[in-house]
């Protein structure tokens, strides 16, 4: 027999899609931001061979790159209280995917910085520029110019990762998918739909940080190289105008 789909109890419990979908969306904004950020205060202190804080960050990335996801989220949210850290679903899913999204990026910008060429460098520090001011202006823009499609990539996958903060009741889209289920018994549908929203969650995140690199990071080379090709022309069409 057929399977006969009905969505209609799924449009019934609407709101509590569109509540998991803006809690999604909230974790991606707040975990991008601040994962990245953290990835890049991290990656400056072991590119850099700061003392302490080089060993401290590198102890910080091994440690969350090797253990599951979950697990972090689970001693985050039941393993601190027993500290007396006591924090609600949201916000332990929150600082959860920041700190895994920080290690991550940590090991994908300090790739960048890497491959910024040291000559560089050279250079800032003959002009009598201090270290941060060197790694602001010269360093980190190229650095992420190498880096950007990995790190978007990274942050999409830590966006799609959300989905197992289900497991502290945090009411994003899994959780509603997993409550509609509940309440209809029509589970195909209302994972299908979840499914569906992922995706699409994840082609605009991708969207948005490539429209984001284009503009910050790309831009100023594309419109530089704009201008020098104009430069040329003007000046091509100036000297054959005199020979002429």
């Amino acid at each position: 027999m057929a399977y006969r789909f009905d969505f209609t109890p799924i449009l019934t419990y609407a709101d509590v899609l569109v509540r998991g979908v803006a809690l999604t969306i909230e974790l991606i904004l707040v975990g991008g931001v601040v994962g990245v950020l953290l990835g890049i205060a991290c990656a400056y202190a072991r590119a850099e061979r700061l003392p302490v804080f080089s060993q401290l960050a590198g102890i910080y990335v091994e440690l969350i790159r090797n253990t599951p996801f979950i697990v972090q989220l689970f001693f985050i949210f039941f393993g601190l209280p027993a500290a007396g850290v006591r924090l609600g679903e949201v916000e332990a899913a929150m600082l959860a995917m920041v700190i895994n999204l920080g290690a991550y990026s940590t090991e994908i910008i300090r790739a960048g910085i890497q491959g910024v060429p040291a000559g560089q460098r050279e250079a800032a520090a003959s002009l009598g520029m201090t270290r941060i001011e060197c790694f602001r202006h010269i360093v980190l823009v190229p650095a992420l110019r190498k880096i950007w499609p990995a790190l978007s990539s990274q942050i999409v996958i830590v966006m799609l990762g959300s989905s197992v903060c289900s497991q502290i009741a945090a009411e994003e889209l899994s959780f509603a998918a997993n409550f509609i289920q509940s309440r209809s018994f029509r589970a195909f549908e209302a994972y299908l739909v979840a499914t569906a929203i992922y995706l699409a969650l994840a082609i605009a995140t991708r969207a948005l940080l490539k429209q984001l690199g284009d503009r910050l990071l790309y831009g100023a080379n594309r419109r530089a190289a704009a201008a020098a090709r104009r430069a040329a022309t003007t000046a091509a069409a100036t000297g054959g105008a005199v020979h002429g």
